[in-house]
């Protein structure tokens, strides 16, 4: 590719670039909150409070905001791949790559084979009134979800990483 073509279509994957980065960061502090604040919280309440709260936060949670930044991650990352590799920027291909296997593993794959399965199975779950009962419910659920948890956010920070990374090379690649 001539090297005005490439510098061509700098501003466009710039852009791109960009919104891969803005993806990443958004799913990232989504699954960040979940682990620093929101399940510590809700192990620190009721039982059946921290029940009912989990079914209405996953019950809510598939929605237009949502949606982009889980679903899109992959597919804006991997446009970005393909606008660095037209425009000679390898390396930075390779990152944007990267960063979308890794979301697309650690993050989105853990979502909807561990998660999710999780959270259908307790949004079924009628809320005993025995606080024992209660208690020995939200344990068994708390504890392996907030382990996946950890995992996907771990993986989409990582890709988050690799993303920055891929967008500090993409100057470096020459235009």
């Amino acid at each position: 590719m001539s090297a005005s073509a490439r510098s061509a279509s700098t501003p466009l994957l710039n852009v791109v670039a960009f919104l891969s980065l803005l993806s990443c960061g958004a799913i990232f502090g989504f699954f960040y909150a979940w682990v620093c604040s929101t399940m510590w919280g809700l192990d620190t309440a009721d039982p059946a409070v921290a029940i009912a709260a989990m079914q209405a936060m996953n019950a809510s949670v598939r929605n237009a905001v949502f949606f982009p930044a889980f679903f899109l991650t992959p597919v804006i990352l991997l446009i970005a791949a393909s606008m660095a590799v037209a425009s000679g920027r390898r390396t930075s291909a390779l990152g944007f790559t990267a960063a979308a296997l890794v979301y697309l593993v650690g993050a989105f794959a853990a979502t909807l084979l561990v998660n999710v399965p999780m959270n259908e199975a307790l949004a079924v779950v009628e809320i005993p009134s025995v606080t024992d009962e209660a208690r020995r419910i939200w344990q068994a659920f708390s504890g392996p979800w907030q382990v996946w948890n950890l995992v996907r956010t771990i993986a989409s920070g990582i890709a988050l990483m690799l993303c920055g990374d891929a967008i500090l090379r993409l100057g470096g690649e020459g235009a």
